[in-house]
């Protein structure tokens, strides 16, 4: 029997949200009632199989039970699919949702064959209750979305569109609401060949209590939506969207290019500014996202969280021959954001959450409710949940852009100046797998942080710290002729290593590396100079996988071996830093 799971960012932590069996789009909103309501495309088949519907649930206790199931759309009906939600200042719940009326049994692809999935067309469509979610009309009500080159240009001329959509709904300063929409050119290679993002606005939708008199214009401006960067792909699409205090609007969105594409609009989403890759800041580094979900959220304090995989995706395998799309959704990062001078700004990324069991979960799809706390849906499309998300994780992200702060807490040995050659005494670290000998092993949710500060005068390798033995057991921090700093970890049966971006460590210079080893999630960390590595242009991956089960690394005394530099402090925790604390101690310096 395993100890039950006390680190919650695992997502065996989290709740169930009760579903058919394929589960998607897990929203919620807070209704005037005090629930939280939940709207899901679910079925008994797979993603697109027939059956795939609309339909909600209401929970009293923050996502831990539900009641009040309801159909928006029944199961033997066409297929209705990826709804969003949308309350009203006087308390009307909407479900706006993909609707195939017209029963269209298959799609042809721009390569020529077909798809037999068409849960990505038909009309746009809502509903509505006015009871806290328990009920919804019996009338479903088409909202009319104006056509685009890409419409036109599809395989059908226009007279059958698909498009679908998964971003929030948000209202404006200025009384009105804006909704997502995902527009598709070609289905074809990877489901969608082209797609990019448009917008459906409501001036009335708001204070309007008659469906049929609800007005939408279709944005941006002219017909052609928010597209992939110059030079970019075809694909641009998942676009969600807040807005900045000035009443700007910031729009990010999945590409299959290695990163995330984004825009700003001034004037209420008519025209926007070229498209270009998400950046943490506007002339910094590119910040890196495959093709998933990557949702921004307004918090309730002003600021944003960004939900994204922080790697590159397809860019990086998409030659290799077992190239798959939509995959590496584990673990799910968060980054927060705050403004400056116009934009968002953002923060170093943290896990949010990881299934440590199965690297392959791609979780996805989530949704973001504050409600004496953060709380945070997510999908592998046969469970869904909802998580209680660590305040202090979050809190942390914004931290990042304040006065540092050195963190001690878990330090167990700290050396000044240490000589070479020098052997040290350091205590236990923690193992790395619980139960090892018993049904069950799993990660630890401690494991272990290095940081070191020195300064190389040339890069030409060697061993920085070591305390393995004879048998190869214990670890080992080198420096490597790329200009990385590798961790070697050995527990005397197998042995585990990654290394930080390269090209990162330059002679002459001091650099701060931090090295946090997660025994909960199985993941490796570099830290280096205050920048969590993300694999720069040379790798997928800036963070790396350890063994499943691998066990402690405790072996001899620490030593200093003599390498072309110098080394001026050496940090030991008996847990995994978080980026956020790695990044105050590199600025406490």
């Amino acid at each position: 029997m395993t100890d039950k799971v006390t680190d919650p960012r695992n997502i065996t932590a989290g709740c169930e949200i009760p579903s058919e069996g394929y589960c998607d789009q897990p929203y919620l909103v807070k209704t005037d009632d005090g629930h939280w309501l939940v709207t899901m495309t679910t079925g008994t088949g797979e993603e697109g199989d027939p059956g795939q519907h609309i339909i909600t649930a209401r929970s009293s206790d923050k996502g831990k039970t539900w009641i009040d199931r309801a159909d928006v759309e029944p199961a033997k009906g066409p297929e209705a699919s990826y709804s969003v939600v949308f309350k009203t200042p006087y308390g009307r719940i909407y479900c706006l949702y993909n609707y195939n009326g017209d029963r269209v049994s298959e799609v042809k692809r721009e390569d020529s064959g077909v798809f037999k999935r068409v849960d990505s067309l038909g009309s746009y469509v809502f509903k509505y209750s006015d009871d806290n979610g328990k009920t919804w009309s019996a009338k479903r009500y088409e909202i009319p979305v104006r056509e685009f080159e890409c419409d036109r240009n599809n395989v059908y001329g226009g007279k059958l569109r698909f498009f679908w959509n998964v971003g929030r709904p948000i209202t404006t300063k200025d009384g009105q609401a804006l909704f997502v929409l995902h527009k598709v050119g070609a289905m074809g290679k990877g489901f969608f060949a082209q797609s990019e993002g448009a917008f459906l606005k409501s001036d009335n939708i708001l204070t309007e209590r008659n469906p049929e008199k609800i007005h939408f214009i279709t944005l941006p401006d002219g017909d052609i939506g928010l597209r992939a960067p110059e030079g970019g792909s075809r694909v641009a699409e998942e676009q969600t969207v807040v807005e900045l205090s000035d009443g700007s609007l910031y729009c990010v969105y999945r590409t299959i290019d290695g990163y995330p594409a984004c825009a700003y609009s001034r004037d209420g989403g008519h025209t926007w500014t070229k498209p270009d890759f998400a950046r943490y800041t506007p002339d910094g580094r590119k910040m890196k996202h495959p093709r998933a979900a990557n949702f921004v959220w307004k918090c309730a304090n002003g600021k944003y969280l960004y939900w994204y995989h922080n790697h590159g995706g397809e860019r990086f395998i998409k030659n290799q021959p077992e190239w798959k799309p939509y995959a590496d959704r584990n673990p799910a990062w968060i980054s927060g954001g705050v403004e400056k001078d116009g934009h968002i700004i953002w923060s170093q990324p943290e896990i949010l959450l990881y299934d440590a069991a199965d690297q392959f979960t791609r979780m996805s799809y989530p949704d973001l409710i504050e409600d004496d706390g953060y709380f945070v849906t997510e999908t592998q499309k046969t469970i869904a949940r909802v998580h209680a998300v660590d305040a202090s994780l979050i809190e942390g992200l914004w931290a990042q852009f304040e006065a540092p702060k050195q963190t001690r807490s878990g330090m167990i040995l700290e050396l000044i100046k240490p000589e070479h050659g020098t052997a040290y005494d350091i205590p236990a670290l923690p193992a790395l797998t619980a139960n090892p000998h018993l049904w069950g092993a799993r990660g630890t949710p401690a494991g272990f942080s290095i940081e070191i500060s020195f300064t190389a005068s040339r890069i030409a390798g060697g061993t920085i710290l070591d305390n393995r033995g004879d048998n190869g057991k214990g670890f080992a921090l080198t420096l490597n002729k790329n200009g990385t700093v590798k961790i070697i970890l050995n527990d005397g049966r197998t042995e585990t290593s990654w290394e930080c971006d390269t090209g990162l460590i330059t002679p002459g210079v001091e650099h701060h590396v931090t090295v946090v080893v997660d025994g909960s999630a199985k993941i490796i960390l570099f830290v280096v100079n205050g920048v969590l590595c993300d694999g720069g242009e040379n790798r997928q991956f800036g963070w790396g996988r350890m063994y499943g089960g691998l066990l402690d690394v405790n072996a001899g005394q620490l030593r200093t071996p003599s390498f072309n530099g110098k080394v001026s402090v050496v940090r030991f925790y008996d847990r995994a830093l978080r980026v956020s604390e790695a990044i105050g101690n590199y600025r406490s310096e």
